[in-house]
């Protein structure tokens, strides 16, 4: 039996397992002087499937002084890793989520399985499930943890695969039918005899931020609640050094990757300082963005929280000094940094083995051409929300399901990974050739595309949609419409009454009359709390969001940028 197939029996039993080592350890009344055990963890998040090297600005570190390093790739991520170990005997690698998923074709056309073989030798001990760990549903999240083929695809990287040998934990996560764990909520390790247990947990709001038609049996929990709630157990049952990785993070104002520049207010900040005095570190994700920071917990005794920004160019790294008789971190002593894996060392040739299997095996299909631009075609979108790529894609989107009776299509900025660049790529395809993978690292999701008959008045109810608070925080999500559509929205309305001027092709849209709307599984399900669209009636399936992408570019030799001026905003 693998460690990961042990894992939930190992999370239900440790209370035994824990209470017994408690009860033999020496007295803890004694006046020896206390003798300390020095452990280094070692944090990685928001990985992507990254394990070739990113690149552009993706691939680079900014420094505090504003200069900018090259870095990332796992084979240098791996030597990094050892290296750091190396310095400290007692040494623990964990993940903070997002691992997995919205990842290059190198990977996602393995169902991710080379990024997971990669993250077993470079020896993850454990990590957090984020919200992409959720991308293809929860079944095959349990697929990823205990190994065995794709039910469709079957094993395309290996003849086989045996799973991760660390444990995906989920601490706020439930079954809806009995409220049950539905993933090992923590994990325990011991380093010179000391135990040190891992929370681990993604964001609350992973129903909205993946296709909530693969999560249904699931329910996510509220953060605090549940890292208080293990950490009151992990600590009765005597595991008293305790480590929050919780997928969820802050945006910040710059800086470097040792710099505190969170911006006020945000969710991980909330989390790390409102969770249980008995936490003793927080290490973050999500937000793609590096910070280290100290905190207060609500005892007002200090701990770190961290992120090291994304795509394995950093590591978080903090040092503990654990008392070995009463089992406590030693908060006065803690060190914190972020790491940044530079290029400077030897790639581990073990890891890039790896990626070098998974680069031929996904070279032919990844290399092959799908269509030409005149120019780079990019994501970024303009002051009223609007995105020459979201454009183009919801183009396609509308072309691909003229069929279903289709006259607006509607893209999710999410869902738009990377700009659609004019330059070759390495492969060497040439200069406005965009081969299949450069589609792929656009579009990474595989969305069922949907078209549904909406009211104008559902149409402008989505739309108002895109103003929201979550978490006490104000969120614009702005949808990329198709050609023809139309409409103003207003920045200082109120939310749930910014858009007005709704058409199409000019005409008015008639909040009474029906029209066909094409959107993703995702958006179809809810998903960005975009429940309007779960209204729609009259559902027809499409195929494939990439294939519609390809299939656009096939058809329309040297495209170009499409225009702006689709959405139109107001004071």
């Amino acid at each position: 039996m693998t460690t990961l197939r042990r894992t939930a029996a190992l999370a239900v039993t440790a209370a035994a397992a824990f209470a017994v080592t408690v009860a033999q350890s020496p007295a803890q009344a004694d006046n020896k002087p206390s003798r300390t055990v020095d452990v280094r963890l070692i944090g990685i998040n928001d990985l992507h499937g990254n394990i070739e090297p990113p690149t552009g600005s993706s691939g680079r570190v900014t420094l505090s002084d504003g200069t900018q390093v090259e870095a990332g790739g796992a084979a240098y991520n791996a030597t990094h890793i050892k290296q750091l170990r190396a310095q400290v005997r007692n040494s623990i690698v964990v993940g903070q989520g997002d691992l997995i998923g919205a990842s290059p074709i190198v990977s996602a056309l393995f169902h991710d399985e080379p990024t997971i073989e990669v993250l077993n030798q470079v020896g993850l001990d454990t990590t957090a499930a984020g919200n992409h760990e959720f991308d293809e549903g929860y079944r095959e999240l349990l697929r990823v943890q205990r190994g065995g083929c794709h039910p469709t695809d079957g094993c395309q990287f290996r003849e086989g695969y045996d799973g991760a040998d660390f444990p995906i934990l989920g601490a706020n996560v439930t079954l809806a039918k009995n409220d049950r764990p539905a993933l090992p909520p923590f994990w325990v390790e011991f380093r010179d005899g000391v135990p040190i247990g891992f929370i681990g947990m993604p964001l609350k709001d992973v129903p909205i931020l993946v296709d909530p038609n693969g999560i249904k049996e699931l329910e996510f929990g509220d953060e605090v609640a549940a890292a208080n709630r293990y950490a009151d157990l992990l600590n009765r049952l005597g595991v008293k050094s305790i480590v929050l990785l919780i997928h969820q993070g802050d945006n910040t104002s710059g800086g470097g990757p040792d710099d505190c520049r969170t911006v006020a207010g945000g969710p991980g900040r909330r989390i790390a300082e409102q969770v249980s005095p008995k936490i003793d570190a927080v290490f973050s994700g999500h937000s793609h963005q590096h910070y280290n920071c100290t905190v207060t917990d609500p005892a007002g005794n200090p701990r770190p929280f961290i992120e090291g920004l994304a795509f394995g160019r950093e590591l978080s790294v903090v040092d503990l000094k654990i008392d070995k008789r009463t089992r406590e971190v030693v908060r006065s002593a803690t060190v914190a940094r972020n790491h940044v894996v530079t290029k400077t060392v030897t790639p581990d040739p073990a890891v890039q083995s790896v990626i070098d299997l998974a680069k031929a095996k996904s070279g032919p299909i990844a290399n092959r051409a799908v269509g030409t631009i005149s120019q780079d075609i990019p994501r970024a979108q303009n002051a009223a929300g609007e995105s020459p790529l979201g454009n183009l894609i919801a183009d396609g989107q509308l072309d691909a399901t003229r069929g279903n009776g289709a006259v607006i299509a509607f893209m999710n900025p999410g869902g738009v990974r990377a700009d659609l660049t004019y330059a070759s790529s390495p492969a060497g395809e040439g200069d406005g050739v965009v081969t299949y993978g450069e589609a792929f690292t656009v579009q990474p999701f595989g969305n069922i595309l949907q078209t549904v008959t909406l009211t104008g008045t559902q149409i402008k109810q989505a739309l108002e949609q895109q103003w929201q608070v979550v978490n006490n925080q104000p969120r614009q999500i702005v949808l990329q419409p198709s050609r023809g559509f139309t409409y103003t929205w207003s920045a200082s309305a109120p939310i749930g009454s910014k858009v007005s001027a709704m058409a199409l092709d000019g005409t008015p849209i008639d909040p009474n009359a029906n029209y066909r709307v094409t959107i993703n599984s995702f958006l179809q399900g809810g998903g960005d709390g975009f429940g309007a669209f779960t209204g729609g009636g009259e559902i027809t399936g499409g195929g494939i969001d990439l294939d519609a992408f390809g299939a656009y570019l096939t058809a329309n030799p040297n495209t170009a940028p499409p225009a702006l001026g689709r959405i139109t905003t107001t004071p």
